[in-house]
């Protein structure tokens, strides 16, 4: 990888550096964080800022996350009855809980003991350990699921030979990424939503996922860039940080993360409420036709 840009992080109060280097690869154009500038971090990344847990809404949200639900499980696609699901980052359990909902046997890992101790409470088996120290039966699981989780390890390489050990031959490898090689990430730059330097350490294109999986011993079955999770919020997010001052203004008012803010970020909040309502149906539009053009801002990337 050669030197490409820099990239602020997405909290600055919760990051160690103002800025980190981007390294990106020429073939497929795929990006990292410098390796020298990884692990420096002492706050909580994902206990604090929007990380953090936060439940007074989810009754409002409820229907918006059933509607979620079922566009993951169809990204994920059928498996057979009581296939074996070990998901790698389970979080809360949520997506463990709707496949176990459909039939299957599930399992799953997660380094945040908050968020394994709440997948617990839904009655799962949810160890509180990373990837790098699980401990699986060879050849246990049917399928391995990694939403949303690759884009955050030190070696992603590593998590799938990992995953490629428990799983059985034949087995379905199950990965969501941001798409670097998305509209919304070209519009935003160093302000795409996805970016979230420095918990995000490896910005994948989809060619240059595929050329990884294809490394460690996979073969892509099938990519799809139609979602309902995190491409149209993440196309409006990054269109409201190309006005705003501070970046996810929104977000964070969604997610209650705002400490007290000074005129400018007052001027940031007023001016998020006044466009984000008007620029919301463009996002949904320009990502539903970025989707259709497969470049979506998130991708799932189906493996055997």
């Amino acid at each position: 990888m050669l030197p490409w840009r820099a990239a602020r992080p997405s909290d600055a109060r919760l990051a160690a550096l103002p800025a980190y280097e981007l390294l990106r690869c020429a073939a497929c154009g795929t990006a990292a964080v410098a390796p020298a500038q990884r692990g420096r971090e002492t706050a909580p990344l994902y206990s604090e800022g929007t990380y953090r847990m936060r439940g007074r809404l989810d009754a409002l949200l409820e229907p918006l996350r059933r509607l979620i639900d079922r566009d993951r499980l169809r990204a994920i696609g059928r498996l057979p009855a009581h296939a074996q699901v070990l998901e790698v980052g389970a979080g809360d359990g949520r997506l463990l809980a709707a496949l176990a909902a459909r039939g299957q046997r599930v399992g799953g890992i997660e380094p945040s003991a908050p968020y394994a101790a709440a997948a617990r409470a839904r009655g799962l088996d949810v160890a509180t350990v990373g990837v790098e120290a699980a401990e699986r039966a060879p050849e246990s699981a049917d399928a391995v699921v990694l939403w949303h989780v690759l884009e955050h390890l030190d070696d992603p390489a590593a998590a799938l030979q990992r995953a490629r050990a428990w799983l059985r031959p034949g087995g379905r490898l199950v990965i969501a990424v941001p798409n670097r090689a998305s509209w919304q990430a070209s519009l935003g730059g160093d302000r795409w939503f996805h970016q979230d330097v420095p918990r995000h350490l490896t910005h994948f294109t989809p060619r240059g996922l595929s050329a990884l999986l294809e490394r460690c011993g996979f073969r892509v079955t099938r990519t799809r860039h139609l979602l309902l999770e995190h491409n149209a919020l993440g196309m409006w997010l990054t269109l409201l940080n190309r006005l705003t001052r501070e970046r996810d203004v929104a977000f964070r008012l969604l997610k209650r993360a705002r400490r007290g803010c000074g005129a400018r970020g007052a001027a940031d909040v007023a001016l998020t409420l006044l466009a984000g309502p008007l620029l919301a149906p463009l996002a949904v539009a320009l990502e539903l036709l970025a989707g259709l053009l497969r470049r979506g801002g998130t991708i799932v990337v189906l493996a055997r």
